[in-house]
């Protein structure tokens, strides 16, 4: 096989580059071995879409308005199993996999867990042999790649395609109109295959482009516009009328697509629901539902009746989130002026459901009112969502018990059992066994390979739990893995961390309700009484955060900047500097996760309990040994259950807790900040100034609130709790074997977390699907 690719590489680069692959640049490398990976995952999927055509296999639409797929060469060759001969052959040409690997850009395609979630399934569901293609947006800038300036947030243009694309196989002739009331746009299919681990089959991520239509007034700009960016800015008119052209632009084209060659196939749409099964990612792709309906009677003939019978049995809804903001609500007068025929069907939604409430015995009036698609001249789309779609899950316990008590609980009357629990799973051999070789290999060591397939056998690495030889090697793996998160900071940051210190890791997302800001607020109480009192005996931490903040968002913007300027404040301090230490890592990636996961030894959850719906960094972080400190919400409340008490630190408030001190609307962070000198001297501080910035705007929006009431996500009042936890983190963690215990405890319970377990659960309890059989 090594000989095979050896000539095989040779010769293509000689036809395509005429040069010797001794002679090519690292990119010129790249591009050679991606085309080859790329030839075998063609070869591959052209065979599966023949067995499942033949088959006539039902088959799943996963539709987001983000993926997250990270860099594609290292995963690929990892599930082809051709990591060892790529290898030797590279080296034979004097390159090696790693180098290759890192010129590789990683796929602009998404922002955080939603985006990573969903490339994680279409991982799981390839593995596990389900036929199930992703559909989205092809952004040619991405989110936006992040760049600090003068220790602020800068936004610019994440040119992903410059190497990406190479990645990416034009469809051109599976292009769909798509049609709003001013203009038309092309819409071009580019596919991204998905391979799965030690699977045959391949499956696709369908990227919609928009390209202009010849002639078509305005079309070249606003195709332009439509697929250039994810999640453009919405605190304008125009850009709330872009997201709306977005959303519908991909799910009308994944719509007309796939009814258009069912029909050619089967001459009727009857039994469309029977083959086809979509899952809507959170409420951005909500829009499928009124337009099947559009297809189906206008262009089918299909009376209501037959056409909703069809589009409930073949849409399911996960909702992702209970944040007011994240349930999108959209003006009617949008859909008035672009999309008027979509908003006719949304008003019949309405009309029906409104009839239906009123018959239903048990909903009072408040029920129906909250259940309306339609409220105060603005769509509902999570409740249209729920209204049409035949399942409904949230992705954690809390989660899910959150949206039958409160946001939906309406719906929960009228259709009880339609809301039900799928918890979120990672893809957990990218975040185990290619990103942490080391721990993967002893891992395989200790209880053979089949973790690998069925990651619930890490639970026998729980008979090690008292080794002290185990132990030791996991001790001396982590402190590798932080050896080369450490190089990478010294090359990006200038910066020299103590390997021995503790890698305290909060990195994702930056929202106000995350708590970056509670970290911080701690991190300055320890640096004011190390200032006070040099003398006192602490642990050394390098606290280590990565994060994007959207970039309307003023406070997640002046958080970052926080955490830049403390760093740099901390670092003036000779009696401080090498026992607290600052890393913000810029530009925040899945590539770069893989790097810092690894090397993590407590993983920061801190969110306020009630407000994440998940969280899959948690996961990832957990399998990796790293030990978490967080709050009872998302699926912490089950790594805590799985770990037991004693290898988990939970502290704040709970979910009951916090929904009691907000109905009682006494809450003052006042209180706190006066009966605490510390904390009213970090307020002072923040209003006064770190290395020469001010940051007056956090200290307001914790003591009288900024676009928001006065310190919203209970900071203050869960921060004499956090501060007790983690002076009881420090000093179990300065006994290297206990941590050890509890970083393999965590290993060994975190299987239940695989995306492979959650893709079957969908497709047992939902989709109704089957594995394709061989």
């Amino acid at each position: 096989m090594k000989t095979n690719l050896i000539q095989v590489i040779e010769k293509r680069s000689l036809s395509f580059t005429g040069s010797h692959p001794s002679e090519l640049s690292k990119r010129e490398m790249y591009e050679n071995v991606s085309y080859l990976i790329m030839k075998k995952l063609s070869e591959n999927f052209n065979i599966s879409k023949l067995k499942t055509d033949e088959a006539e296999q039902k088959q799943v639409f996963y539709l987001s308005m983000e993926f997250l797929p990270g860099t594609m060469l290292g995963n690929s060759v990892y599930n082809l199993n051709l990591q060892s001969e790529l290898s030797e052959a590279l080296e034979h040409f004097g390159f090696t996999f790693e180098e290759i690997c890192q010129v590789e850009p990683d796929l602009g395609l998404g922002n955080g867990g939603l985006g990573r979630l969903a490339s994680c399934y279409l991982d799981g569901l390839t593995t596990q042999g389900i036929v199930a293609h992703g559909m989205s947006i092809c952004y040619r800038d991405g989110l936006f790649k992040q760049v600090i300036r003068n220790t602020q947030q800068y936004e610019e243009p994440d040119k992903w395609q410059d190497l990406g694309d190479c990645w990416l196989v034009n469809k051109i002739t599976e292009a769909e109109t798509i049609t709003y009331s001013d203009f038309k746009v092309l819409a071009l299919p580019r596919d991204l295959y998905i391979s799965g681990y030690k699977s045959e089959l391949v499956n696709s991520l369908r990227l919609w482009e928009a390209k202009p239509i010849p002639g078509e007034c305005g079309s070249k700009e606003s195709a332009y516009n439509i697929s250039k960016s994810l999640y453009p800015e919405d605190n304008i008119d125009e850009g709330k009328l872009l997201r709306i052209r977005q959303q519908y632009f991909f799910v009308s084209a994944t719509a007309q697509s796939l009814i258009r060659k069912h029909y050619e196939h089967y001459k009727t749409l009857d039994n469309f629901h029977e083959k086809v099964a979509f899952q809507i990612n959170d409420t951005h792709p909500t829009l499928i539902i009124p337009e099947l309906m559009r297809i189906m009677i206008d262009n089918y003939g299909y009376t209501w009746e037959k056409a909703e019978h069809i589009v409930r049995n073949c849409v399911s809804y996960t909702n992702h989130t209970i944040l007011p903001e994240a349930l999108e609500k959209w003006p009617i007068k949008f859909f008035s002026q672009i999309l008027p025929r979509i908003l006719e069907i949304i008003i019949e939604f309405d009309r029906r459901l409104n009839l239906e409430t009123v018959s239903t015995i048990g909903l009072n009036k408040e029920d129906q009112n909250a259940m309306r698609i339609l409220q105060e001249n603005t769509i509902h789309m999570a409740n249209l969502c729920v209204y049409i779609s035949h399942d409904v899950n949230g992705v954690s316990a809390l989660h899910t018990k959150i949206l039958k008590e409160n946001n939906f609980s309406a719906f929960e009357k009228l259709a009880p059992g339609k809301i039900h629990n799928i918890t979120n799973g990672i893809a957990y051999r990218r975040w185990l066994c290619q990103a942490n070789p080391l721990l993967s290999d002893f891992i395989q060591e200790l209880i053979g390979d089949t973790f690998k397939k069925d990651a619930t056998n890490l639970k026998l690495l729980e008979t090690y739990k008292d080794d002290n030889q185990v132990l030791d090697r996991l001790i001396q793996i982590k402190k590798a893995n932080k050896e080369r998160l450490a190089k990478h900071i010294h090359y990006s940051n200038k910066v020299s961390i103590n390997l021995d210190s503790m890698f305290d890791v909060q990195v994702k997302r930056l929202h106000e309700y995350k708590r970056q800001l509670l970290n911080l607020i701690h991190i300055m109480y320890l640096y004011d009484k190390l200032l006070e009192n040099p003398n006192t005996d602490f642990y050394p931490i390098t606290f280590i955060f990565a994060a994007k903040a959207y970039p309307s968002d003023t406070i997640g913007k002046s958080i970052i900047s926080l955490a830049i300027n403390l760093a740099a404040e901390i670092e003036k301090s000779p009696s401080v500097k090498d026992r607290i230490r600052i890393v913000f890592m810029e530009n925040y990636s899945v590539s770069m996760s893989e790097m810092i996961i690894p090397a993590a030894d407590l993983s920061k959850q801190i969110s306020l309990a009630g407000k994440e719906a998940s969280g899959t960094g948690n996961m990832k972080l957990m399998i990796n040994g790293a030990v978490t400190m967080g709050t009872k919400d998302g699926s912490t409340v089950e790594i805590s259950e799985l770990v037991g008490d004693e290898n988990i630190y939970i502290f704040g408030m709970r979910e009951h807790q916090v929904k009691a001190l907000k109905s009682s609307g006494v809450y003052n962070p006042w209180n706190y900040i006066n009966a605490s000198s510390e904390l009213k001297h970090i307020i002072d501080t923040l209003n006064q100034g770190i290395n020469n910035n001010s940051f007056s705007n956090v200290a307001t929006s914790i003591t009288t609130g900024y676009g928001g009431p006065a310190d919203q996500y209970y900071v203050l009042a869960d921060f004499e709790d956090y501060r007790l936890t983690h002076s009881n983190i420090m000093k179990d963690y300065s006994r290297s074997r206990v941590w050890a215990k509890k970083s393999l405890m965590n290993i060994a319970n975190s299987g239940m977390f695989s995306a492979d377990r959650a893709v079957l659960e969908y497709s047992n309890s939902i989709w109704n699907v089957n594995k394709l059989e061989d």
